[in-house]
């Protein structure tokens, strides 16, 4: 009696059961969990115009949020819009902004400071934060100040 036909026979399960197994590994570790969806993999920085934020603005429920420091707030800033300077922001959004879900509209006076801030929300775990650059040169907003 020749042994030569098991272990063929044997190596042929053998070799099939661990595909199996690793084919099983691949599908499970690759199937994505509906019930808890990565916060941050839908949240991307998004630039805006002027006009656009305007259009968001004028459907209400919006955070008009100015990034600048207090003497640029107290000169020129966007009515009903409230201020929290960019270097303050990590240590105090979650008080002036506690509403994560908040779609919050982000500006400065030429756009870097806001982009920087825009970032920052989106790091915060904020979902819905657009930037629309500076005050200079917009009209889609009434201006106020001294």
């Amino acid at each position: 009696m020749s042994t030569r036909p098991i272990i063929s026979n044997f190596k042929t399960y053998f070799i099939t059961a661990m595909a199996l197994v690793f084919s099983a590994l691949v599908i499970f570790s690759c199937k994505k969990d509906s019930a808890d969806p990565s916060p941050t993999s839908a949240v991307v920085y998004r630039r805006i115009t002027a006009s656009e934020a305007g259009e968001l603005a004028s459907a209400g429920n919006v955070v008009l949020l100015d990034v600048r420091t207090e003497q640029e707030f107290r000169e020129q800033r966007i009515v009903g819009a409230t201020l929290l300077p960019v270097d303050d922001l990590a240590a105090v959004a979650h008080t002036v902004l506690p509403d994560k879900n908040a779609r919050i509209l982000v500006y400065c006076r030429r756009g870097k400071r806001s982009k920087i801030a825009a970032e920052t929300l989106i790091e915060m775990g904020y979902t819905d934060v657009y930037d629309f650059g500076g005050i200079e040169g917009q009209r889609a907003f009434k201006t106020v100040g001294n």
